[in-house]
């Protein structure tokens, strides 16, 4: 563009300041939202990115091919001497495990709770961490020394050197000093490895560890592997299924791998991908976000399309007058489209500060940490504004550059386009609307179902619940762990307490067996077992169908000490009780099942959820330990201030176990953690969805005033042959809502389809009901006749005398 061009252009957005407005405002808050949704789908999909040769890097999954188990599907942990058997069989294999076990730092008598894991002395070999200070692969080499992140060194040391000082660590239940070896780079947020300090995992399994370490079956710990290329992995994977039949046999049978699998998966994809028969992923809420981002830029350009269409005519004799001065079609065309380029440039600007200023919004509604990395934002920004300006400018310089010159300057007024190019804009409102009608739809939807997720009868009563998850801690003794039960139990805020081995929010232990039913070939359906001490019927308060809880008076009740041929009672939830093939709770009570494990059902009791929503409801049986369990997470029942009744439990417990960090929260904390990222999205969503539908309100708004401008004299004759001013009222607004009633109808089945399939990832879901399309209609219309009533209105007044005059 020449001078003359851009003087042009700066005379055409002073002339016309509202539409220059309406132009660069529409465009700069699609580009503000694509720009934080790229933000946001940029860092789900940096994940291990960051590490040197991350694309040689595999975690390998265990498959668990159970269709009637809990843990049915791909999970990331495997058995802890699986690399061992791996390296026997494959020479120069290069690999790691990570045992992410925490640790506590012994200081002054008092522990405190850090992320540690034990890794294997060739972990540098897979994961080059950066090196702050020390060499890592020589520090592992030697298992008395630990490598500490810069966030670390600074908690513990500040300004001090910290390596050669001495760090006092409780890492299972074993307490010793160990030297600080190297300070490695604090992984970044965009991670899911979790670790601020490293030792070396022990060359063999302690006495408690070893029984299932070589374990076929057994999950305890994560295991990589480094191949040089993609090729050489996938010729590696090609022979797990081998590998499994020659290893398994010993613990799963003759055909292992009907039960069990081994896959690598490229580390990049691990936080993308579900885990066991989780529904929801993380992979599809970016897919969404990312379509929210996209869709609402595309809004915004058909937006700046819609308008600058509908005001070519305001420029018809300036361009016939270009013509008459010798001006090519092609010249005007490029002018045209570099007047776009140049509106889009400032819009992007624009868009470059609201971006700025909404981050910190963004952040808070997502539970995010974005920020906007310039040297990558700004190349990108400069070849969006080249592709939207051509994009969106080309259509607009091929209306505006057709004019005829003759034509125009003869004529009284200036060209409108013709009924083409009214249908033209007419078809590119219902798009906008069709959009925007579809976002509020799944607006409806999501913010409902993350409602009924928080509201919904998890079995048990939420609230009033304090689940302590560092009871099971290696560090305590039986002893310890008695006297705090009864010492929680004494409390007078604290009206029941009870032991499980799993509790709500998933925390404690995942065990399943399989139950044969008599007279039933096979092994029978996998059952989710958990145990339980004394109180955890009541503290939960779960409703009994039939049949009753456990008690102290029935001897049969307790697991304590019985073998496994011993016949044991249970309580089994409602899922169970179809699961055996009993028709109804009452019939399930007195019966036998168990095969070689005899179990008779005494009770059975409503499903609790203590798991994700993502994940299918379990069938569930209990086993009673009148003695407590070996690692229990106690949960208390208190009365009156949460804050108080925590702070007096902490007291208890560092009166009891100072060195060992207290670790607890609430029950509606614990669960929140299932619903955090499903807000979280729901949040995202609504934001995008809110800006979008505002992009299309100015775009109806500009086009509603321009169309009625132009329909002056059009309203002076009606009015003058008897139409009333609600006449006229009427007969436009009719007209500026029949798009966004043709929206609807392409609305509802596409909204339909997406949110059908995103509810289809809750085990626990709303109904898809028509309200939800209702209500957003009906909201889609109250927008769009508040957005062209006020243009609608004052031409209607307009007196007939004064309209029949305008030009």
């Amino acid at each position: 563009m020449n001078r003359f061009a851009l003087l042009t252009l700066y005379r055409s957005l002073t002339r016309h300041r509202l539409y220059a407005a309406l132009n660069i405002g529409g465009l700069a808050v699609g580009i503000a939202v694509f720009l934080v949704l790229g933000l946001y789908v940029r860092f789900e999909t940096s994940y291990e990115k960051w590490l040197l040769h991350h694309d040689q890097l595999y975690l390998v999954q265990t498959l668990w091919n159970s269709p009637d188990s809990p843990f049915d599907g791909a999970y990331p942990n495997t058995m802890g001497g699986l690399l061992e058997e791996m390296k026997a069989d494959f020479p120069g294999l290069v690999g790691t495990r990570i045992d992410t076990q925490g640790a506590s730092v012994i200081r002054g008598g008092v522990g405190t709770s850090e992320d540690l894991a034990r890794v294997d002395a060739g972990f540098f070999r897979v994961f080059e961490l950066p090196m702050v200070s020390g060499t890592g692969e020589e520090a592992l080499r030697d298992p008395s020394n630990v490598l500490i992140d810069k966030n670390m060194a600074d908690k513990y040391f500040g300004e001090t050197d910290p390596v050669g000082q001495t760090l006092t660590l409780n890492i299972v239940g074993v307490t010793r000093p160990y030297r600080v070896a190297g300070v490695f780079a604090p992984l970044p947020k965009a991670t899911e490895l979790k670790f601020a300090m490293l030792v070396r995992l022990p060359d063999k399994p302690g006495p408690d560890d070893v029984q299932y370490w070589y374990h076929w079956g057994s999950t305890s710990l994560y295991t990589y592997l480094r191949f040089p290329t993609r090729p050489v992995a996938q010729a590696f994977a090609a022979k797990m299924p081998d590998f499994v039949n020659r290893h398994g046999r010993k613990d799963l049978g003759a055909h292992p791998n009907d039960m069990i699998g081994l896959r690598l998966l490229p580390i990049t994809e691990d936080h993308l991908t579900p885990e066991g028969r989780e529904m929801g992923s993380v992979r599809q809420t970016i897919i969404t976000l990312g379509m929210v981002g996209l869709l609402t830029l595309l809004i915004a350009i058909v937006n700046y399309v819609n308008l600058a269409t509908a005001r070519a005519g305001l420029r018809a004799r300036e361009v016939a007058m270009r013509k008459v001065l010798g001006a090519s079609r092609s010249a005007l065309v490029r002018q045209f489209i570099g007047e776009a380029v140049m509106t889009v440039a400032v819009s992007a600007l624009v868009a470059l500060a609201l971006a700025e200023l909404g981050l910190p919004l963004v952040n808070a509604a997502g539970g995010l940490s974005l920020s906007i990395p310039y040297a990558v934002t700004v190349p990108a920004l400069l070849l969006l504004v080249i592709l939207m300006g051509v994009g969106a400018g080309f259509y607009p310089a091929l209306i505006l550059s057709r004019f005829p010159a003759a034509a125009v300057l003869a004529s009284a007024r200036s060209p409108g386009g013709g009924r083409a190019g009214a249908r033209v804009r007419e078809l590119l409102v219902v798009f906008q609307f069709t959009l925007a009608i579809a976002f509020i739809i799944g607006t409806l939807v999501l913010v409902a179902q993350t409602r009924h997720l928080r509201r919904a009868d998890l079995g048990f009563a939420r609230n009033g619940l304090i689940i302590v998850k560092s009871l099971p801690d290696p560090t305590l003794n039986a002893s310890q762990r008695a006297s705090l039960l009864a010492i929680f139990a004494n409390l007078s805020m604290i009206r029941a307490v009870g032991t499980a081995d799993s509790n709500a929010g998933g925390s404690g232990q995942n065990d399943t067996e399989s139950v044969p039913i008599p007279g039933r070939p096979g092994s029978g359906p996998s059952l989710r077992e958990i145990g339980t001490g004394p109180g955890f019927f009541q503290v939960y308060g779960a409703r009994l169908l039939a049949g009753r809880l456990f008690d102290d008076r029935h001897g049969g009740d307790d697991a304590m000490g019985r073998k496994s041929a011993d016949t044991r009672n249970i309580v089994i939830n409602r899922r169970a009780v179809s699961t055996l093939g009993f028709a109804s709770p009452e019939e399930a009570v007195g019966k036998v099942v168990g095969g070689s494990n005899p179990r008779m059902i005494i009770g059975v009791i409503e499903d609790m959820r203590f798991f994700s929503p993502h994940v299918p409801m379990d069938a569930t049986y209990y086993l009673y330990y009148s003695k407590g369990l070996g690692f229990p997470v106690a949960t208390l029942r208190y009365t009156g201030g949460f804050r108080a009744a925590m702070d007096a439990v902490r007291v208890a417990w560092r009166r009891i176990a100072p060195e060992v960090p207290f670790d607890a929260a609430s029950g509606d904390q614990r669960l929140a953690d299932f619903y955090k990222s499903d807000d979280h999205a729901a949040r995202l969503f609504t934001i995008g969805a809110i800006l979008a539908v505002l992009i299309g309100c100015v775009g109806l708004w500009g086009l509603a005033s321009f169309n009625t401008s132009r329909r002056v004299k059009e309203i002076g004759i009606r009015k003058t042959l008897g139409a009333s001013s609600t006449d006229i009222v009427k007969l436009l607004v009719g007209q500026f809502l029949r798009p966004v009633l043709i929206a609807n109808l392409i609305a509802w089945p596409l909204a339909w389809i997406a949110m059908r399939q995103w509810l289809a990832g809750f085990d626990d879901r709303i109904v898809l009901s028509p309200l939800y399309f209702v209500t957003a209609s009906l909201l889609a219309l109250g927008i769009a006749v508040l957005t062209v009533i006020a243009q609608s209105l004052r031409a209607a007044r307009a007196t007939p005398a004064w309209a029949l005059r305008h030009e």
